[in-house]
């Protein structure tokens, strides 16, 4: 174990659940009638559950897990317009009109997070705060400075700089003003509760399998055998649990990112940052028990295809040990995200003949905004009204550019691995495996996944991800087995963590090993 390694915290665990008391919820035990199903309980699914209930709706929220235990648990919370470089993509791409009203629903969004807290006056740790993206090469330093003017085009508030307040060489700065950050699950712990109080079931560890009926009424069946039928069916599941005919494992990829929250000697001097070169780099503070925690994050990958993922936790700390004077890496953890064709979430019904069968994903790493943004706009089709972004957001658009020619790299990028972990046969045998790792290995010339838990315990999978058929890899630093096709990861044990996959990895008990060259051993 390296130096850096004994600097991180062993298991990656998010800032987020620390020193929360959590709700919990039952799991369904029976079929039901409701108005609206909301298939996961993150920020979005909490949100239009919170929506819909304060019109007068019947609601019910099925989890497969726990309430915001996904990417909502994982975030780093920035409520914010500013998206990186997006507006001058989007001019380009889609053109002004849109691209203009792609910030005013995430800015829609940001005023609504801002009204529900001061209105319930919830304790959540917002803090307005300004925005910034800088570049520190020549190169970024131009893409700043055409995304300055189309913030000037599309009329978003912003400044120009060329420093900001870190000991980083800094060639041009963006700011967008006005911005916030907060605590998302104490935030969302008040919505459930409301949601409560107004009559909405939620349910956790009840897992939705299919959906029958989407044209009219949607009947949600759930692994248990129980079904939910209600007017609407809202998938807010991260990856869609059901896609219908819409083939969103063609038109989006998984990335992954990392996060470390350190404490400093120094005092954080405000503002939330974004670096526009490669690797990027995000900052931004936090309030842990009265004392800062900064959130340094980065390392952007496509899932199942990043180095040594520790490397990347590493590659964050050097950074913040560079800028920082670090007492402590108090918690490390990673989160995904998936990306769109264009990089416009799909917010609306999942196909022309399903219309009451509606979905958000492929938030693209900016969650907050996006997912409420989509909440808002699930709100005013459920009760009939017009939203003015529903055909931005519409999930059967094609933009030929920049969509065609992404569809094609995306897709032979999973064509290329589906054939690389076809040929890879490893020459590592299961019994090299050591306490707390994870390889993969060959055994009689099959391709397998072997980890040692901290007893001892080998456990051993196919390493076959059970959606289309590529191999999975390891993930050192969160302990999963991540696939690069579509970013479907299993724990070590084999189980689903994030579709696409809905089904575990075929496990093998390591006590089989006693048989490994036995002809019947299955290997």
């Amino acid at each position: 174990m390296t130096q850096s390694e004994e600097n991180m915290p062993k298991n990656p665990e998010p800032y987020w659940r620390e020193g929360l008391n959590l709700p919990e919820f039952p799991r369904l035990s029976e079929s039901k009638d409701v108005d609206v199903v909301i298939i996961g309980g993150g920020m979005t699914g909490i949100t239009s559950a919170y929506l819909l209930s304060q019109e007068g709706l019947k609601v019910a929220v099925l989890e497969a897990d726990k309430l915001l235990n996904g990417t909502t648990g994982h975030t780093t919370a920035k409520i914010t317009a500013q998206h990186g470089l997006i507006y001058d993509t989007f001019i380009q791409n889609l053109g002004a009109s849109k691209a203009r009203l792609y910030y005013e629903a995430n800015e829609k969004a940001a005023q609504f997070i801002r009204n529900t807290i001061q209105e319930d006056n919830i304790d959540c740790d917002y803090k307005e705060q300004d925005a910034y993206l800088y570049a520190t090469t020549e190169q970024y330093a131009k893409k700043l400075e055409k995304e300055w003017k189309a913030y000037e085009r599309l009329k978003i508030e912003g400044e120009m700089g060329n420093d900001i307040p870190f000991r980083i060489k800094v060639t041009q700065s963006l700011s967008m003003k006005n911005q916030a950050q907060f605590h998302p699950l104490k935030y969302l712990t008040h919505l459930t509760n409301r949601i409560k109080e107004n009559g909405g079931d939620i349910h956790e560890h009840t897992t939705a399998v299919n959906i029958t009926e989407g044209k009219t009424h949607p009947i949600i069946h759930t692994r248990d055998g129980y079904k939910v039928r209600g007017r609407y069916a809202l998938i807010c599941s991260h990856f869609p649990f059901y896609e219908g005919a819409g083939f969103y494992s063609t038109r989006m990829h998984a990335d992954r990112a990392y996060v470390l929250g350190v404490t400093t000697k120094e005092s954080y001097p405000g503002g939330m940052y974004l670096s526009v070169d490669q690797p990027n780099r995000s900052l931004r503070a936090a309030n842990i028990n009265g004392e800062e925690l900064i959130l340094v994050s980065g390392e952007s990958h496509k899932t199942g295809q990043g180095e040594d993922t520790m490397n990347h936790y590493k590659a964050l700390e050097e950074f913040g040990r560079e800028i920082f004077t670090i007492d402590k890496i108090a918690y490390r953890w990673s989160t995904q995200d998936l990306i769109t064709l264009d990089k416009l979430p799909y917010i609306g019904p999942i196909t022309k003949g399903e219309p009451r069968v509606l979905l958000a994903t492929g938030f693209r790493k900016w969650g907050m905004t996006n997912s409420t943004a989509a909440a808002l706009l699930f709100k005013d089709k459920v009760l009939g009204e017009k939203s003015p972004y529903e055909e931005l957001y519409h999930p059967s658009r094609f933009y030929v550019q920049p969509s065609l020619k992404n569809f094609l790299v995306e897709n032979g990028d999973v064509a290329r691995h589906l054939i690389k972990g076809k040929l890879d046969v490893p020459a590592w045998s299961p019994e090299v495996v050591v306490k707390g790792e994870g390889k993969v290995v060959s055994v009689n010339g099959h391709r397998k996944g072997a980890y040692r838990d901290e007893t001892g315990d080998l456990h051993i999978v196919d390493t076959t991800c059970t959606h289309v058929g590529c191999e999975v890899e390891w993930n050192d630093g969160d302990r999963t087995w991540d696939c690069p096709c579509h970013g479907s990861r299993f724990s070590y044990t084999g189980e689903v963590i994030e579709g696409p996959a809905e089904k575990p990895l075929q496990k093998h008990d390591h006590t089989i090993f006693d048989n490994l060259t036995s002809e019947n051993s299955g290997y």
